[in-house]
């Protein structure tokens, strides 16, 4: 029976809408209702027909976490005796002396979030995946519980979860608009018609910004074509029992992942143009050929990633392409999910640019952040209120998501600026920066200085250090930790210390915090003293109700209720203006 009203409506009844409504109704929150355009549960959306490949390893130890939770809670679930989760082990290799570098990297930040990777030689490659030339190869690295998420599969399994405690599922609905009275939402439009909710979860993967603009909330994603071929069948893979044996398989150097389907070989390929799609070109379930997310394939893209396939397995020079297309999701301009609450529409949640990797982790970080306050995977780096207002823009969102779809199996360095948008905020003193030969690296959308070649001379005294003297003649870092860096700043360092300096502090985020009610505010949320006199600047931290570090803080007192309050950015301003009394007490200003 169709619904009229729900406590929570989500858009959405892919594998993070499923897996949302599953974790809501596990923490008890059962009035909920899940509505999709497309047919359950294969609904057209990026989940029908993504290849499922879970690697779980990654710099970020959110994506890692989320990852974790994903594995955990798709190992556990079947749908009618078949399994949501093959654990055939992901394995990751080398063919390059830097990517060997970056394994090792990799193994490291594998291990310390948890993960029980271990390091491949050429021929231990091999041994797990018979198909590839071993002489190609100079490592591997190998995580056991890797593998392959039945993404339609899991989606109905966790629905009918769901169910069994009370949600609702509805597909072939469309929404038609949000109805937002007094900054809250209140109804959802719909072609099989109105619903009345307090709470709308966005989990509409690619038509995730349409949604926003139903409510004036920008959503900063853009859809992204990506390829991915399906091979005839393999002779030495002929009479294969199972979905899959062989691990899954990146070869990042091509920008190119496997994975094996019965006697069928798959090739995703991130090694062509980036081809950005506007939501509103999107086709309708109507209107589209196979589905809305898959457009057809450009096979002028593929020949040069089809060779690298090729050299790398070399048996697939045997069988020609059998099915391929181009597939829509969802790239952001840093490539983190866009995750949270709204601050300016109550009620409106967003759980966008979610991977399937990552879909059952982020489900239950958002059912957690609604019952209960706060989630238990750390989100800021996924929060939606992360975005300055330059990184909302449609320009912005597309050119920093092409590029990182290009760069998707680059070796990043951590501090490796982005080539595009650069230069969009620089301060008054620019100009004399540039003459002193500041080296740029950006920081909230600003050219921000970590150190100036003016400074080169100040170096020789670092010498005089005892700490650094006693390296010797050792490098001060090794060729990976120095990228981005100079012992420059160490000298700068120094000297600011022992006599003094300039610091143009323009490209840090600040918040002015007064009225009667200012140092109260400030002093129940944060752990330092702050009652001192004007003039008087306090390092501190930022915590939640439950005494959770949410950030730290540089508070000046600059009068009796008049403070400035240095801030890392938009989420800490977001979390302040969240918790500002309504009696007038307190007023921030930006």
């Amino acid at each position: 029976m169709e619904r009229s009203s729900a406590g929570t409506v989500i858009i959405g009844a892919g594998v993070v809408g499923a897996s949302t409504a599953y974790h809501l109704a596990e923490l008890g929150c059962t009035d909920v209702l899940v509505v999709d355009a497309g047919p359950l549960f294969a609904t057209g959306g990026s989940s029908s027909h993504a290849p499922g490949l879970v690697f779980q390893t990654s710099p970020s130890r959110t994506l890692t976490q989320l990852a974790r939770v994903t594995v955990d809670l798709w190992r556990s679930l079947e749908l009618d005796g078949e399994p949501c989760y093959l654990p055939v082990g992901g394995i990751e290799i080398a063919t390059t002396q830097q990517r060997v570098r970056e394994l090792h990297r990799r193994h490291g930040l594998a291990t310390a979030w948890g993960l029980e990777p271990e390091l491949l030689t050429p021929s231990e490659v091999a041994a797990y995946e018979p198909l590839i030339d071993p002489d190609r190869v100079l490592a591997g690295l190998h995580v056991p519980d890797d593998g392959v998420g039945k993404s339609v599969r899991a989606v109905e399994a966790m629905a009918r979860g769901a169910m069994r405690h009370g949600v609702a599922f509805q597909g072939d609905t469309e929404v038609t608009g949000i109805d937002v009275e007094d900054g809250r939402v209140v109804a959802v439009g719909t072609t099989r018609g109105r619903i009345e909710t307090d709470r709308v979860v966005c989990c509409a993967g690619i038509w995730g910004p349409a949604i926003g603009e139903m409510v004036g909330v920008t959503i900063p994603v853009q859809p992204l074509a990506h390829q991915l071929a399906w091979t005839e069948p393999v002779p030495s893979l002929a009479g294969s029992a199972t979905e899959t044996e062989h691990p899954i398989l990146r070869h990042q150097d091509a920008s190119l992942y496997f994975r094996q389907n019965h006697d069928r070989y798959g090739i995703g390929s991130y090694r062509h143009r980036a081809i950005p799609v506007d939501v509103h070109d999107i086709a309708s379930h109507d209107q589209a050929e196979v589905m809305p997310s898959v457009q057809p394939f450009t096979r002028e893209d593929f020949a040069g990633p089809h060779r690298e396939a090729i050299e790398l397995l070399p048996e697939l020079a045997n069988v020609d392409v059998d099915d391929a297309f181009n597939g829509l999701f969802l790239f952001t301009s840093d490539g983190m999910p866009v995750v949270g609450p709204s601050r300016t529409v109550a009620g409106f949640w967003v759980a966008e640019a979610v991977w399937v990797t990552h879909s059952g982790g982020v489900g239950r970080a958002v059912a957690e952040w609604i019952v209960e306050g706060r989630p238990s995977i750390d989100m800021r780096q996924a929060d939606i209120a992360r975005f300055e207002p330059h990184a909302l823009t449609p320009a912005y969102v597309r050119a920093r998501s092409s590029q990182n779809f290009r760069e998707v199996y680059d070796i990043i360095h951590p501090a490796q600026p982005s080539e595009q948008c650069r230069g969009l905020r620089t301060s008054p003193f620019y100009s004399r920066q540039q003459e002193l030969g500041a080296m740029f690296l950006e920081a909230s959308g600003w050219e921000r200085p970590h150190w100036y070649e003016a400074n080169a001379d100040l170096v020789d005294r670092l010498s005089e250090v005892p700490a650094i003297e006693s390296l010797g003649s050792a490098p001060l870092r090794d060729e990976w930790s120095s990228k981005w860096w100079s012992p420059i700043v160490l000298a700068e360092q120094r000297a600011a210390r022992e006599g003094v300096a300039m610091v143009d502090m323009t490209p840090l985020a600040k918040v002015e915090v007064t009225g009667s009610g200012a140092l109260d505010f400030l002093q129940t949320r944060t752990t330092n003293r702050l009652d001192r006199a004007p003039g008087y600047v306090t390092y501190t931290l930022l915590l939640d109700g439950t005494g959770g570090v949410l950030s730290d803080l540089t508070v000046a007192r600059l009068g009796e209720d008049h403070f400035q309050v240095g801030t890392n950015g938009p989420r800490d301003l977001d979390l302040l203006l969240r918790q500002v009394p309504q009696d007038g007490s307190v007023r921030i200003r930006n």
